[in-house]
């Protein structure tokens, strides 16, 4: 009788592992692509990520960069101030991109080139996302926009 009960708690025990790594196991299955790491352009430039790495990039859109080509697609180059990073996107761009202006892009770096999937502009005139503010200040060229 003892023996029995010892051989049920331990066969609840290994279920319960089992069950737990498993679940573990599809969690971090699901959540794969929904990680997207954000670097500045310097940061980039420094050190280019592989081209099947999936990451953001944000900056200012440098000034007289902006090339509207066939159909939808875009080029232009991204800055932080110490560095700049040429960027292609096929799509449409949000009302309030233009150049000097911040933007945050989701895509890829292949070839020297961030080819963009998804590109976000600021949505007034005093907003800029808090990883474009942070990347700005430490190569000095952020302005506070209430000043």
């Amino acid at each position: 009788m003892r023996g029995l009960k010892k051989k049920r708690r331990i066969q609840v025990i290994a279920v319960a592992v089992f069950a737990l790594a498993l679940s573990t196991g599809l969690i971090g299955y699901a959540m794969r692509d929904g990680i997207n790491f954000f670097r500045s352009p310097s940061q980039v430039m420094a050190e280019p990520p592989g081209p099947d790495e999936t990451f953001r990039i944000g900056g200012l859109v440098e000034d007289g960069s902006l090339q509207r080509g066939q159909g939808e697609t875009i080029r232009f180059n991204v800055t932080d101030g110490g560095a700049s990073v040429p960027v292609v996107f096929t799509g449409v761009l949000p009302d309030l991109f233009d150049e000097n202006q911040g933007m945050i892009g989701t895509g890829k770096y292949v070839g020297g080139v961030f080819e963009a999937s998804e590109i976000l502009a600021k949505h007034d005139e005093s907003y800029m996302p808090k990883e474009v503010v942070d990347a700005l200040k430490e190569q000095g060229v952020y302005k506070d926009p209430e000043s």
